[in-house]
């Protein structure tokens, strides 16, 4: 039986977008082993027609690239996009903390008021649009008074030039110091079956501030796709190549858990990774999930599985399986 794509508010901001959304870090080809425009344009389009509204994306994939890429993509169909896009990891100053080296020299955590006013205008140009619906604090900045960062995307906001605040990598503490500055619609982490310490730390405070989440990496980059067999090999700049999560025992692993899926995707008509992402949707104050999808053929799965509803024994048996199968990965 199918259902429409599911849809989901993002906070109290009155935007509503499709919760599975398309993540584009891999789209700016930054430590994804270059990216392909053709494909990455063909991914963004297809994601649209699919039911996908919610587009994320940031300045700091590919220095730029990334956006200009969804830039080109959604030019004519604006309307149909919730565009997210984030500031705070910067090339243009050296203020701030210095985070890691790009290609062209070093990129800083910096969220001061002049340089986001800056950052906003850059990402506008690049998107060829005028305004963004979800804008995101990248990274969060010790170095700079949350209350100037707020005030900057306050103004911003009245301006018309953003219209919902996010913040992303944040701890319980930052979560508690947005609030009380009294602006934050949605939290963007890191959340999967191999990475849910969310449930112990923002999770219950988004959930009675209503908070959405917005969850990245459900996938784990690719190591719960269903098709990250023992024997796969990385090259170049794929930063699984030396990740420890993804060993030959830990791809074992999980592909012992995915053929207990398997069951549940068959009675669903779906593919494994469509089942994972639609079991994460499902934990209590996830509300997004944003999936990256480098061609409209990983477009259209992604979509997908917006639309598979798991009952809650499925939930709860996914749960226990992973559980026993993944909980020396999640370490």
């Amino acid at each position: 039986m199918s259902h429409d794509m599911l849809r989901r508010p993002i906070g109290a901001s009155g935007i509503e977008a499709s919760a599975v959304g398309l993540g584009t870090w891999a789209i700016g080809g930054w430590m994804w082993g270059g990216t392909n425009e053709a494909a990455s344009i063909a991914a963004i389009r297809t994601s649209l027609d699919e039911g996908i509204t919610l587009i994320d994306t940031a300045p700091a994939y590919g220095q730029g690239v990334a956006e200009e890429i969804v830039g080109r993509a959604i030019a004519g169909r604006r309307d149909e996009v919730v565009l997210a896009t984030k500031c705070g990891l910067v090339w243009h100053t050296q203020q701030g903390n210095h985070f890691f080296d790009y290609d062209s020299g070093p990129v800083h955590r910096y969220l001061g008021r002049e340089s986001i006013i800056h950052e906003v205008e850059e990402s506008l140009r690049r998107l060829g649009t005028d305004y963004i619906d979800h804008y995101i604090t990248h990274w969060q900045d010790p170095t700079t008074p949350l209350d100037e960062t707020i005030e900057a995307l306050e103004r911003l906001k009245a301006s018309g030039k953003i219209r919902s605040i996010g913040a992303s990598n944040t701890s319980a503490e930052d979560v508690a110091a947005y609030l009380k500055a009294g602006q934050l619609d949605a939290v963007q982490e890191e959340y999967s079956m191999v990475r849910h310490g969310l449930e112990d730390t923002i999770l219950p405070l988004c959930r009675e501030n209503g908070v959405s989440v917005l969850s990245y990496s459900s996938l784990a980059l690719g190591l719960l796709s269903g098709r990250m067999g023992p024997d796969r090999t990385f090259t170049g700049d794929d930063q699984r190549k030396d990740n420890p999560l993804f060993s030959r025992e830990n791809r074992e692993r999980v592909e012992t858990l995915m053929q207990e899926i398997d069951p549940i995707a068959e009675t669903h008509g779906a593919t494994r990774a469509q089942i994972v992402i639609a079991w994460t949707l499902q934990q209590p104050g996830i509300t997004f999930s944003l999936c990256g999808a480098r061609n409209a053929h990983q477009a259209r799965e992604n979509a997908a599985a917006g639309r598979i509803r798991l009952g809650q024994d499925e939930v709860e048996a996914i749960t226990a399986a992973a559980a026993r199968h993944l909980t020396p990965l999640a370490a």
